[in-house]
């Protein structure tokens, strides 16, 4: 460890030997140019002062030196420094403090039969004929303290498809948002930008970490990406901070920190799209981390929002005739506005997870070729069990989903009808890889186009995932 001393105060370790009259050992002494402390050893910007002994704690004539060199300009700034020194403190500029990290998912789908071959699902473009590998997620994250009391984070997806597009892997923004933090605890804060809206557990959930690979339609039909541009207040106390950052670095799959209270505004239409009206979404959220003497996890939570929707309509030929349809509701847009409630029992080692929504919405009603707003429900529940050892981390599981509600993101607001069930197992050898395999069977409503047929089928599906 290298020595220092305050720079008025090694003068007292010069002049007389001890009262007993001892000889001491004399030592060279160095000063910092730069900070004006004494240092017992050489190094870059020091200058030698020269050899001297300590003093004796009694009362000792002024201070006088054999060894002691000429005064010099370095020797006269010490003596002229204040009787207390201490280091200056190391900071850092702000871009000093900015970490880069990311991950990739490469996947492959196998359709089990003819039918299969015919599916689609807003969740992964590579379901459906002619497909073969796809980069499903190629996300970089800069994120980092620009002050005390503001924070950034920002992730672009490398791996997007503009909608009409048949080319993929174009880059487009996610998360591009500041964090201003109220305390010096950091329990509130303000967040402003395009981030992920505060409704549904899984919706909150990094596809990182997420067991199933794709999220559950039924809660992801409420907000396009996840995501929009809005301003947002979370307050998380300290305990449930520490719980909440715990739980997604253990490797225990948590959603992250969203406040165990959270509320804000939004424009409505999704992520990287413009407002169309003048009305806002409102959200309120709320999540909290039980820990049970045993150490186990338990987060229960309920989410609401609130809004007017504007659907995009165009021509669609459904049963032998051709429509536009027309859309119930006032300029504004149509009623949009849902409830959803979680339990998460974390997998230590087993575990189960659960949602469930209900609301109203825009929807296609053929009948009457019109849109209007409509009642809708669905949900998902999910078991898994963690296995740790030599071999890295084993998450077998299994999933059961079920929707009835519109895709209003989709053109038409078509009715979508959901039931599906997945099973697979996550190996993550490192923390740098993880492979998953699963299976599922699929019943699910074609929403790309009309007249939006209801297809069964079965996948194989293999992801591996990069992590950096």
């Amino acid at each position: 460890m290298k020595k220092f001393l305050p720079a008025a105060a090694f003068w007292t370790m010069c002049g007389t030997a001890a009262a007993d009259g001892a000889p001491q050992a004399a030592i060279e002494l160095y000063v910092d140019t730069a900070t004006r402390q004494i240092f017992a050893e050489p190094g870059p910007g020091r200058t030698r002062l020269g050899k001297f002994v300590q003093a004796s704690d009694e009362a000792a004539p002024a201070v006088a030196s054999a060894t002691r060199p000429a005064p010099s300009a370095a020797t006269n700034a010490v003596a002229a420094a204040p009787a207390v020194a201490s280091a200056k403190p190391s900071t850092k500029a702000w871009y000093e403090k900015i970490g880069i990290r990311g991950y990739v998912q490469m996947r492959y789908n196998h359709e089990l039969g003819e039918d299969a071959k015919d599916l689609k699902s807003p969740g992964d473009r590579f379901i459906g004929r002619e497909q073969g590998f796809g980069i499903r997620r190629a996300r970089v994250v800069i994120s980092g303290d620009v002050t005390d009391n503001m924070s950034i984070y920002i992730q672009p997806d490398l791996a997007s498809t503009p909608s009409g597009s048949s080319t993929t892997n174009f880059a487009q923004l996610r998360d591009a948002y500041a964090d201003l933090w109220l305390d010096k605890e950091k329990t509130w804060r303000i967040r402003a930008g395009q981030s992920k809206i505060p409704y549904g557990w899984e919706d909150l959930q990094s596809s990182q970490n997420r067991l199933a690979f794709d999220r559950a339609d039924a809660l992801n039909s409420a907000v396009r990406d996840e995501r929009d541009l809005g301003v947002f207040a979370y307050w998380s106390p300290l305990v449930a901070k520490e719980r909440f950052a715990y739980l997604v670095k253990s490797g225990l799959k948590g959603s992250g920190d969203y406040g165990v209270v959270g509320f804000g505004v939004y424009n409505g239409q999704g992520a990287n799209r413009p407002d169309r009206n003048d009305k806002l979404h409102s959200v309120v959220h709320f999540s909290y981390p039980f820990k049970f003497a045993n150490g186990q996890f338990l987060e229960i939570g309920a989410d609401a929002y609130t809004g007017r929707y504007k659907v995009s309509t165009a021509s669609a030929t459904i049963d032998g005739r051709t429509f536009t349809p027309g859309v119930d509701g006032t300029v504004d847009g149509s009623e949009d506005r849902r409830v959803a409630a979680h339990v998460v029992y974390y997998p230590q080692p087993f575990g189960f997870q659960a949602e469930w929504t209900v609301g109203k919405g825009p929807e296609l009603d053929v009948a009457r070729r019109t849109i209007r707003t409509k009642s809708l429900r669905g949900g998902y529940a999910q078991v898994m069990y963690k296995f740790d050892g030599g071999y890295g981390s084993l998450i077998p599981y299994a999933k059961w989903q079920t929707y009835r509600g519109a895709a209003k993101f989709d053109t038409n607001a078509p009715r979508m009808e959901v039931d599906e069930v997945e099973a697979g197992v996550e190996w993550q050898p490192s923390s740098a890889i993880e492979l998953a395999v699963a299976y599922a069977n699929m019943r699910r409503t074609d929403v790309s186009a009309a007249p939006y047929r209801r297809i069964d089928g079965q996948l194989l599906r293999v992801q591996l995932q990069v992590n950096y």
